[in-house]
C-alpha cells in the first residue's frame, strides 16, 4: 500500500473511531487552495477541526509528531476559511487522531485540543 492509499485507510479508520464516540462528521477533505483539512466534525457543542496522521510503523517517530507548527499554522489558516464560509458561531478545536496501521497492528491515538490558534 502506497502512502496515498494508507492516509486514506487511516482517514477512513479515523472517521469510524470518531463516529463510535459520538461525533458526527460534517466535512471531509475540506480544501483551500492546495491546503486541506482531513475531517471536520461537531462534538460537545464544539466545531472540531481533525488533522489524520498515519504511518505502517513508528520508525519515524509517532505519526502526530509530523503535525508541526507550520502545518498547524496551515490548519489554522483552512480552518477561518471553513467558518467564514459556512457561517459557523460554534467554539473551535483543534484535534489530531495518530494511526499505526499495518497487517499486524491497528493503534490509534486520539489527542484532544492538540493544538491552540495563535494570535
Amino acid at each position: 500500500m502506497n502512502h496515498i492509499e494508507l492516509g486514506k485507510v487511516g482517514e477512513d479508520y479515523a472517521a469510524n473511531y470518531l463516529s463510535r464516540k459520538g461525533f458526527q462528521i460534517v466535512d471531509r477533505n475540506y480544501r483551500f487552495g492546495k491546503l486541506e483539512i482531513d475531517i471536520i466534525c461537531t462534538h460537545e457543542n464544539k466545531l472540531v477541526f481533525i488533522e489524520v496522521k498515519t504511518r505502517n510503523s513508528i520508525a519515524l517517530g509517532s505519526p502526530y509528531l509530523s503535525v508541526t507548527p507550520h502545518k498547524q499554522r496551515q490548519i489554522i489558516k483552512v480552518s477561518n476559511r471553513y467558518i467564514i464560509e459556512n457561517n459557523r458561531t460554534e467554539e473551535v478545536r483543534f484535534d489530531i487522531v495518530s494511526i499505526i496501521y499495518n497487517s499486524k497492528k491497528q493503534e490509534l491515538e486520539h489527542i484532544v485540543d492538540a493544538f491552540y490558534p495563535i494570535a
